[in-house]
Parts: C-alpha cells; sequence; structure tokens
C-alpha cells in the first residue's frame, strides 16, 4: 500500500514531537497536564520544527483583549519561535448553538485584521475556513465510528457548552463538536494544541480518535499523532463585569477600539471597596485582573504594580491601566488602523491562500484514510 507524500512520514513512524500511542493513555490530570506542557515548551526551544500546532477560534464577533493576551499572543511567540501554525476559523462552528451565522463574511475579515496586526505571518501561518476545506469535514464520518454517543454525551465542554444556552435543545453538531475538532487538528497531522484546562477533555477525544484509528487501521505503523496540550500562559481576562469575558455577555474590549473606548471601558470595570490595592486573586479577583491586565502591558509583575498604586485606590489603578493598555496596544491598532484602509495585503486574498493549501492537505490525508480503511476502487 502506498500513501501519499504529504503524509507518508506520518504514517511510517510516530509523529514528531509526540510520544509514542500508549493504549488507553490521556492527557490525565491537570497537574499532569502542566508538566508536560512544560516538556513541551523545553523541546520547542530546542527543535521548534519537530511541532505543527493547529488552533482558532469561532467567527461569532470581533476579537478582543482577552483573545489577545490568552490566545493571539502566545500564537504569535509560537510563530516567531519557528512553529508551524494553522488557525482554524470554525466557521460550521458559529452554528452548533445558533440558527443564523450572521455577517460571516464581514466577522472574518474583522478577525483577519486583528491576526495581521497582532504580528501573525500569512507567509508562516496558515489560516483557513472550515467550509472550505471539504476534505476536513468528511473526516468527520470516519472518526464518528470510533467513539460512542455515551462518551459524547459525558464530555464536559459539551455539556457547559449547552448549558451556557439557556436551555436550547442540544444540536447534533454540538453533540458531535468534540470529533469535529478531532477533525481539524488530525487533517493536518497536528501534535500540538494550545488550550485553557477547560478544554482539555476535547483534546482527550482528539487523542482517543487518533488512537482509535490507528488500533483498527494503520497498527503497525501508527498513521495519526496523539497531539499534546500546551497550557495557555496568560491567566483568564475578566470583563467590566467580574466574570469571563465574553461576547455574548457584551463585557469585552474589541482589539480595535479607539483609545477613548478603551477609558471608558476601564473605568466600567469592577474593583471592590478597599482602598488600599493590592495584588490578591482569590480574595480580590476583579482588582488582580486590572493588574494583571497592566502587567501584561508593561512587563512589570502584579505585585509591584499594586505596590505602586497602594493606598491611591482604584481610580488612580484604573488610570494606570488605562495608559498602559492604550500604549501597549497603539501599534497594533495602528497596523489595523492601515490594512482596514487598504494599506496591505488583501485580508481575503490571504485567507484564499490559505484554503487553497489546507485543502492540499486535506485532501491528501483522506485519500490516506480511505487508502488505510480500504475504500479505494481502482
Amino acid at each position: 500500500m502506498t500513501l501519499t507524500t504529504a503524509a507518508t512520514a506520518a504514517a511510517a513512524t510516530p509523529a514528531r514531537g509526540t510520544r509514542p500511542p500508549e493504549a488507553g493513555s490521556a492527557v490525565g490530570t491537570l497537574d499532569a497536564a502542566r508538566a508536560r506542557s512544560l516538556e513541551v515548551e523545553a523541546r520547542i526551544a530546542a527543535d521548534p520544527a519537530d511541532f505543527r500546532v493547529l488552533t482558532g477560534e469561532r467567527p461569532t464577533g470581533a476579537l478582543h483583549i482577552g483573545h489577545y493576551f490568552g490566545t493571539i499572543a502566545n500564537r504569535v511567540r509560537l510563530q516567531q519561535a519557528g512553529v508551524e501554525v494553522f488557525l482554524i476559523l470554525a466557521d460550521y462552528q458559529v452554528i452548533t448553538d445558533r440558527d443564523e451565522a450572521g455577517d460571516l463574511r464581514a466577522t472574518v475579515r474583522e478577525i483577519l485584521l486583528d491576526y495581521l496586526a497582532a504580528g501573525i505571518d500569512p507567509d508562516r501561518t496558515t489560516v483557513f475556513t472550515h467550509s472550505a476545506v471539504p476534505a476536513l469535514n468528511q473526516l468527520l464520518l470516519p472518526f464518528l465510528s470510533l467513539v460512542s454517543v455515551a462518551e459524547l454525551d459525558r464530555n464536559p465542554t459539551v455539556k457547559a457548552e449547552t448549558a451556557a444556552t439557556g436551555g436550547r435543545a442540544m444540536s447534533g453538531l454540538m453533540l458531535t463538536y468534540p470529533v469535529h475538532q478531532a477533525a481539524d487538528i488530525l487533517f493536518c497531522h497536528g501534535n500540538l494544541v494550545p488550550v485553557g484546562q477547560d478544554q482539555l477533555p476535547h483534546l482527550e477525544m482528539t487523542r482517543t480518535v487518533a488512537r482509535r484509528f490507528n488500533q483498527r487501521y494503520s497498527a503497525a505503523n501508527p498513521y495519526f499523532p496523539e497531539p499534546d496540550a500546551l497550557l495557555a500562559p496568560s491567566p483568564t481576562i475578566l470583563g467590566t463585569d467580574g466574570t469571563k469575558m465574553s461576547k455574548s455577555r457584551g463585557n469585552t474590549l474589541p482589539l480595535g477600539a479607539s483609545e477613548d473606548e478603551t477609558a471608558r471601558w476601564v473605568k466600567r470595570a469592577k474593583t471592590d471597596a478597599q482602598r488600599a490595592i493590592t495584588y490578591e486573586p482569590d480574595a480580590r479577583p476583579e482588582v488582580a485582573n486590572l493588574l494583571t491586565i497592566a502587567s501584561l502591558c508593561t512587563g512589570r509583575t502584579p505585585e509591584e504594580i499594586a505596590d505602586e498604586v497602594g493606598d491611591a485606590g482604584a481610580g488612580r489603578l484604573k488610570a494606570l491601566v488605562t495608559e498602559a493598555l492604550v500604549e501597549h496596544l497603539r501599534p497594533l491598532r495602528a497596523r489595523r488602523a492601515a490594512l482596514a484602509a487598504g494599506d496591505g495585503p488583501d485580508v481575503l486574498e490571504i485567507l484564499a491562500r490559505g484554503n487553497a493549501r489546507a485543502n492540499e492537505i486535506a485532501d491528501r490525508t483522506l485519500a490516506d484514510v480511505r487508502e488505510l480503511m480500504g475504500m479505494v476502487y481502482r
């Protein structure tokens, strides 16, 4: 049996940057995942070419500073380190929990502007959309045969996402979302996925799908890697109401916001009644959040910033955070404005190039999968 060129190496040996498959292996406990992430970081520093990252988001609205500090800055870091990065705009997943997708073309264009302004380089990072890569989505069919309905039903992330819809009936697409995500990761033989700890169950499903496919169809030469988790290095950024920043809650600060909008957003941010500013994430999460934002912008520790503000209170803290945010985001916003005005590459043309590359890879992977499953008739 001859496999197509792109995936031959992956089929012949365990994927680069990935441990050999182990029966029943798991990402494991959070502590184990953190320890593994530290190991992976060391290996990235030594040989970044060993890794292929797949990550992305649903294009449901403008990206905000929570995205920037939580994920985008890390993607740029990995790209700059020499890791091959694939960014998926999961447009099919927009309709997992809603009846209409909205103006996807406009939303995708805005996200692309944010990506480029933040430092994503389309010559080193492949950006593509779900709907433009048919072979990727076709992998969902054989992958679904490898998992049970019970396994899908008890996925905690699916349960949490469904609960957040306010009693809406779960769609079949939502139920199968973890397997669709496995197709996203495995179509390009991704072996590293940056995640938050709440996303570990999704990644475990991907590892399960890869392991079961290999056991069933390519036991002698495992074809798919079992990807590792790279836990996000940045803390969760809270919105103005003190909850996790979310477009659905209306508590976000878009990356493309103006300086005045930034100042108003910080002014609305929740704090507490204590005048003295201290960094106590558990006892004073809202104050700690503002200190964290200032720390991410300035490179100083939250404790150092808290000591500087001292008894000057929340007003002084908010002024400091506003200044730090405005200065940190000023170059990004300037690049974004220039790109939006047409001073630079056409972002939709960049997407078209990314879609073309993703299609080439997905077509080869699907051809290999059909060959391994005995579904080639010639």
